[in-house]
C-alpha cells in the first residue's frame, strides 16, 4: 500500500472514484431509468416567441402623425423539434383554418399550380407579362430586352451597360426588371435563390421542383397536390430564414378575432402555432405624402442574404422607397425574444428569458401636413379642370380653363423653404395608398399602380415620384438662367433691345409667341419686360451677345455664349444633385458631346429600321455585317465628310444602288450637319427648350436660390431624429456672380409677371394680397401619343391610311418580316409598321402613317416665391400636357396662400373640424 503514500497516486484514486459514481449515475439515468425521464422530455420543452419591433414613427415638422403602426395579430410557425410529418399535419391544418375564416395567407411559394392541374413558375410569368406589355417575343433573354429597350429610346451604343442604365433611369424614368450586372432577369435571379436553397437544378420545371420539394419536405404523397402546396408555402417560409430558420416564421398577419379564438382553442394540437400581437405600419392620411414617404414590401430572394446578415427575418417588411426606405436603418427597430418553458399540451410553465422588443426612432420630415394636403388637393383639382375646360375653383378667386387638354393627368408641385431648402410639400399626381403595402399588395391591386399603357411614355405610373425623378424640358421658366449669365457678361437691366419677332437660321425660323402666332412683336424692351411677357427674342440677343435686330455686338464686357449659360445653369443646382435623401434623377445640362453622341444613335435607329429598304437581301442575312457597316456610318458623325464622299463610301457597305443618294442626304443633311451645337442649339436652349432637361424638385431649388440672395441651399426631408434631436443644417453655397443685385433685378421681372399690366400670370393674382415673383413656361413635346396596341390601330385606321390595301396583306407581310428578319424587326408592331410601308411602295409616311394618333400637347410649368421683396417659400409647378403655363399657377397660388396664412383657416385633421383662426 506504499503507492497510496505517493501525492499523485491519490489524486488518480480520487478521479477514478468520481468516474465511477459517475458512470454508475449514467447507466441507471439512461437505462434504468431512461424511459421515465424520456416521458418527462416529452412533456415538457422550450418555446421561443418573437415579436416584431414597432417601427419608427414618421412624423411632419410639427409631430403630426403621416406613418405609424396599429396593432394587429399575426401567426408565427416554428418547427419546435417536431418531426416531419407532425410539422407537416400541423402546417396543413393551421393553413385551412385560415383559409376557412378568410384571413391572407403570406403565400410566397414561386409555383402555382393552374386550374387545370399544370404547374408554373411565378417567376416565369412575370417575366412573359412584363415582355408582352413592352410589346416583345416572350422568349426574349435579358439582353435582348435591354438592348432593344435601349435602341427604342435611342440609347448612345457607345455607352457601357452601367451608363446605358443610368440614362434609362434618369433620362427616361425607365427600370427594367434586369440585373444589368449579370444580364439577367431579376426573376431568374430570384428563382436561382430559390432553387438554390433546396440544392435543386435551376433547369427543372415547376412540376419537377415542386415534386421534389414533396420528397425534401417528407410529405404524404397521398395527399392532393394542392394539400401538399399548403404544406409547402408554410415550410418554405421556415426554410426561406436560413441560418436563422430557428426564428418562427410569419404566416399570416393582421388575423381575424375568429382565428384567434380557434388557435388559442387548439394550442394543444396546434404546439409549432403562436398567435401574437404585432404593430402593422399605418398611414392615416391615405394618399397624402405617399410619394415622400413610400411603402414597406416583403425582402426579395435576391435581397435575403444581405438583409439576414443584419439580423432581419426573411418575412419582415422593409422600407422599398421614400422615406421609409431613406431611413430604414433608423425606423427599425428591435425585435423582442421570450424563451418559454411549456408541457405536453402547449400550456406555459415559466419564463426562462425575456428580451423586450424596441421600437424604431421616430423621424420628423421637414413636410407640412397641413401645406401637403393643399399641395395634393390644388394639382388633382387643376389636372381635372384642365381636361374638361372647368373652372379652378378657390377662395382667392376662381379660374377658367379656356381649353380642353383631355391628356393632363400626370403633375408635381415641389414647395421649399427659401431660407433652409427644407422640403414643405411634394405632391405627385396621380398618387397612390401606401396602406395597400402594410401587410403585402396583392397581385391585382399591384397591377392597378400599372401603366394603363406602357407604350406611352407620358401615361400615369401612380408608384412614380414625377416631383423628384421626371426631368423634361423647363421651358421659359429657364430665361433667368439666361438673364443672370447675362448681367454677368455686362447686360445693363434697364437696356431697350427691340423684338425683331424671329431670326431665321437657315431654314427655321426661332420666334415668340406674338410672331409664332399672329406674326407679331412685343417692340423695345429692358430685362424687366422682356421677363414679364417672355420675349424669346430678347433672350436670343442675350444668348450670343448680339442685338439681331440692328445686326450688331451687344457690346458686353465678357463674352456671352452657351458655355456661360450652362455655366450658370449648374450654379443654380440644375442638372446636379439636389441632396434630397430619398432617389431623385439628375439630367446633366447640354453638351455639344451629349448632342453628337445621341445624334449618332439617333442615325443608328434609323437605319435599322430602315435596313431593309436601304441595303441589299446579302447585307439584311447577315446581321453581324449588317450592324457592323451601320457603326462604320454613324462613326463619320464627328468627321462630317462630304456629300460626294459619302456617295463614294455607301456603295462598299452594301447600300442599294437606287438608294445611294436617299441614305446620303439622310446621313448628311439630317444627321451629320445638325451633330454638333448650331447657332439654333444656343438659341433653344437659352430659352429653356433643346437639350435642357430637369425636375421640379431641381427647379424649386433654382428659384429659392434667387429668393435667398443666390444662396444655394442642400435640399432636405429630414428635420430630426428621436433621440438625436434637430439635424443640424449644411452652409449653403453662394453661386458665383459679382453683385447680388443681379438677382433682385430677375425678381423684379418675375414680380411683373403676377403684377405687371402684361405679365402672364396677372389674371391669377390679381386679388391676391402679397406680392409674388413668379414664372410661366411651356415646353414643347414632340410627338405622337402611341396607342397600347398599335397592331389594332393599324388595322383600325388602314382604310384611311392606305385604301388599297387590306389587312389580310399586311398582316401576311408583318408575319413574314417577323419570320425573316427577327433581330431587326422584335415585335409585332415595328414589323407592321414596316409591312404597311413596303406594300405601299413609297406612297406611305411614317408622318401620314401617325395621322390618325393624338398629338402630345405642351407642358406646363410654372415657379413662384413669395412674398416677393422677401421670400420664404419657391414653388414649382409641372403639368404634363397641360397646354400653357398659366395653367399651373393655380396651383402654386394656392400653396403660397396657405403658407402665408392668407386663407384664415386652420383645419385639425385628427378631429375633421374646421375653425376660423
Amino acid at each position: 500500500m506504499k503507492w497510496i503514500k505517493v501525492r499523485n497516486n491519490q489524486i488518480l484514486f480520487t478521479i477514478l472514484i468520481l468516474m465511477a459514481v459517475l458512470g454508475f449515475r449514467l447507466f441507471g439515468l439512461t437505462v434504468v431509468e431512461g424511459s421515465q425521464w424520456d416521458e418527462a422530455a416529452k412533456a415538457i420543452s422550450i418555446k421561443s416567441v418573437y415579436t416584431s419591433a414597432p417601427r419608427g414613427k414618421i412624423l411632419d415638422r410639427y409631430g403630426r402623425l403621416l406613418a405609424g403602426n396599429r396593432p394587429s395579430f399575426t401567426v408565427q410557425f416554428s418547427d419546435s423539434n417536431l418531426d416531419n410529418g407532425e410539422i407537416n399535419k400541423q402546417a396543413l391544418e393551421v393553413v385551412e383554418i385560415l383559409e376557412t375564416n378568410g384571413d391572407t395567407i403570406n403565400d410566397n411559394l414561386p409555383i402555382i399550380i393552374d386550374d387545370d392541374g399544370s404547374f408554373y413558375y411565378t417567376y416565369q410569368k412575370i417575366i412573359e407579362d412584363w415582355l408582352a406589355s413592352q410589346d416583345m417575343p416572350i422568349n426574349y433573354t435579358a439582353e435582348e430586352a435591354f438592348g432593344e429597350i435601349c435602341r427604342r429610346n435611342d440609347i448612345d451604343d457607345s455607352l457601357d451597360k452601367y451608363e446605358a442604365q443610368t440614362e434609362l433611369q434618369t433620362v427616361y424614368s425607365i427600370f427594367p426588371p434586369i440585373s444589368v450586372k449579370k444580364m439577367k432577369f431579376l426573376e431568374d435571379l430570384n428563382k436561382e435563390s430559390f432553387l438554390g436553397r433546396y440544392y435543386l437544378d435551376n433547369g427543372l420545371t415547376a412540376e419537377e421542383a415542386f415534386r421534389s420539394l414533396c420528397d425534401f419536405f417528407e410529405i404524404d404523397p397521398l395527399l392532393s397536390d394542392e394539400d401538399a402546396r399548403k404544406i409547402i408555402v408554410v415550410r418554405n417560409q421556415l426554410a426561406a430564414q436560413g441560418y436563422m430558420s430557428y426564428i418562427p416564421a410569419f404566416i399570416a398577419k393582421d388575423i381575424s378575432d375568429k382565428t384567434i379564438v380557434t388557435l388559442e382553442e387548439r394550442g394543444s394540437q396546434l404546439t409549432a402555432v403562436e398567435v401574437v400581437a404585432e404593430s402593422l405600419r399605418y398611414y392615416p392620411n391615405g394618399t397624402v405624402g405617399a410619394h415622400v414617404l413610400g411603402y414597406l414590401g416583403q425582402i426579395s430572394e435576391s435581397e435575403k442574404a444581405g438583409y439576414l446578415e443584419k439580423g432581419y427575418s426573411a418575412s419582415d417588411m422593409i422600407g422599398k422607397d421614400g422615406v421609409e426606405k431613406a431611413f430604414e436603418d433608423y425606423l427599425k427597430g428591435q425585435d423582442g425574444i421570450k424563451n418559454v418553458e411549456v408541457n405536453v399540451h402547449g400550456d406555459p410553465v415559466r419564463v426562462i428569458s425575456n428580451t423586450e422588443s424596441k421600437k424604431g426612432n421616430d423621424i420628423y420630415v421637414t413636410m407640412d401636413l397641413d401645406l401637403q394636403k393643399t399641395a395634393q388637393d390644388a394639382l388633382a383639382q387643376a389636372l381635372e379642370k384642365i381636361r374638361t375646360a372647368g373652372t379652378f375653383e378657390s377662395v382667392y378667386g376662381n379660374y377658367k380653363y379656356g381649353k380642353a387638354y383631355r391628356h393632363a393627368n400626370v403633375g408635381a408641385v415641389v414647395a421649399i423653404d427659401v431660407k433652409t431648402g427644407d422640403v414643405l410639400a411634394m405632391a405627385s399626381e396621380p398618387a397612390f395608398d401606401p396602406n395597400l403595402f402594410a401587410t403585402g399588395i396583392s397581385s391585382e391591386d399591384w397591377s392597378s399602380l400599372q401603366s394603363t399603357n406602357p407604350r406611352d411614355p407620358l401615361s400615369p405610373l401612380p408608384l412614380f415620384n414625377v416631383a423628384a425623378r421626371t426631368a423634361v424640358q423647363p421651358g421659359s421658366i429657364f430665361k433667368m438662367v439666361t438673364a443672370t449669365a447675362a448681367l454677368e457678361s455686362g447686360l445693363d437691366p434697364k437696356q431697350k433691345l427691340r423684338d425683331g419677332g424671329a431670326i431665321k437660321v437657315g431654314n427655321r425660323t426661332y420666334g415668340c409667341i406674338l410672331w409664332n402666332m399672329y406674326k407679331g412683336n412685343h417692340g423695345y424692351l429692358n430685362l424687366y419686360e422682356a421677363i414679364e411677357v417672355s420675349c424669346n427674342y430678347y433672350f436670343f440677343d442675350l444668348a450670343v451677345g448680339r442685338d439681331f435686330y440692328k445686326g450688331k455686338s451687344m457690346g458686353f464686357k465678357e463674352e456671352m455664349n452657351i458655355e456661360k449659360i450652362t455655366h450658370y445653369a449648374e450654379q443654380y443646382g440644375l442638372g446636379m444633385p439636389t441632396g434630397i435623401e430619398i432617389a431623385e434623377t439628375v439630367v446633366a445640362v447640354p453638351s455639344e458631346a451629349r448632342k453628337i453622341a445621341a445624334t449618332k444613335t439617333y442615325l443608328k435607329n434609323v437605319l435599322i429600321g430602315r435596313a431593309e429598304i436601304y441595303f441589299t437581301d446579302k447585307i439584311i442575312d447577315n446581321k453581324e455585317l449588317l450592324m457592323e457597316n451601320i457603326g462604320t456610318i454613324t462613326s463619320w458623325t464627328e468627321e462630317n465628310p462630304s456629300r460626294n464622299t459619302i456617295m463614294e463610301r455607301l456603295p462598299s457597305l452594301g447600300v442599294k444602288e437606287n438608294m445611294i443618294e436617299t441614305v446620303t442626304d439622310l446621313c448628311k443633311f439630317s444627321y451629320f450637319n445638325q451633330a454638333t451645337w448650331t447657332l439654333g442649339d444656343e438659341l433653344n436652349i437659352s430659352i429653356g427648350q433643346g437639350e435642357n432637361a430637369y425636375t421640379p424638385l431641381q427647379m424649386a431649388n433654382y428659384i429659392a436660390t434667387i429668393g435667398n440672395g443666390g444662396i444655394r441651399n442642400k435640399i432636405s426631408l429630414l428635420r430630426a431624429i428621436e433621440g438625436t434631436g434637430l439635424i443640424e443644417k449644411e452652409e449653403g453655397k453662394r453661386i458665383d456672380i459679382k453683385n447680388p443685385d443681379y438677382l433682385k433685378h430677375i425678381t423684379e421681372g418675375m414680380r411683373r409677371v403676377s403684377h405687371g399690366s402684361k405679365g402672364s400670370a396677372r389674371a391669377i393674382f390679381a386679388n391676391f394680397p402679397v406680392q409674388v415673383a413668379a414664372k410661366t413656361g411651356t415646353a414643347e413635346r414632340a410627338g405622337k401619343v402611341n396607342p397600347p396596341d398599335e397592331v389594332e390601330y393599324l388595322k383600325t385606321n388602314l382604310r384611311r391610311i392606305n385604301s388599297a390595301l387590306s389587312w389580310d396583306q399586311v398582316e401576311a407581310e408583318m408575319n413574314r418580316l417577323l419570320q425573316d428578319y427577327p433581330d431587326v424587326y422584335t415585335s409585332q408592331s415595328s414589323a407592321a409598321r414596316q409591312a404597311v410601308i413596303n406594300l405601299s411602295r413609297g406612297r406611305v409616311s411614317i408622318k401620314s402613317m401617325d395621322a390618325y394618333k393624338d398629338d402630345y400637347d405642351n407642358f406646363a410649368w410654372f415657379v413662384a416665391m413669395a412674398p416677393a421683396e422677401d421670400p420664404q417659400i419657391a414653388v414649382a409647378v409641372l403639368l404634363f400636357q397641360g397646354g400653357t403655363g398659366g395653367y399651373a399657377g393655380p396651383v402654386a397660388r394656392e400653396i403660397i396662400g396657405k403658407y402665408l396664412g392668407l386663407d384664415k383657416i386652420y383645419k385639425d385633421y385628427s378631429l375633421d373640424t374646421v375653425t376660423t383662426q
